[in-house]
């Protein structure tokens, strides 16, 4: 089952408010289970925009290293045979 975000605040304040009854909480709401619950999502969320921007900065990493291969292979700064004199192409 997925929640969007107005599902996951409905639970929240739900349990909250569960929470702060204390004792005289519904007999066998697990108040402190769902509060972990909701703890693990809101680590999951960080943890996922963080190796999403690892995969853009990698992403981009890349990018910079084909283009600077790219700009390498095409001849323009082969001058000529390299200066033991052997040739690339060989």
């Amino acid at each position: 089952m997925i929640l969007n975000a107005s599902q996951l605040n409905a639970i929240r304040q739900l349990n909250d408010e569960e929470l702060r009854k204390g004792q005289f909480a519904a007999y066998g709401y697990p108040a402190h289970t769902i509060r972990d619950m909701l703890h693990t999502i809101e680590a999951l969320k960080k943890e996922k925009k963080k190796w999403q921007r690892l995969a853009q900065d990698r992403g981009q990493m890349l990018q910079a290293v084909r283009d600077i291969i790219g700009s390498g292979s095409n001849g323009s700064t082969d001058s000529g045979p390299d200066p033991e004199g052997f040739n690339k192409a060989d």
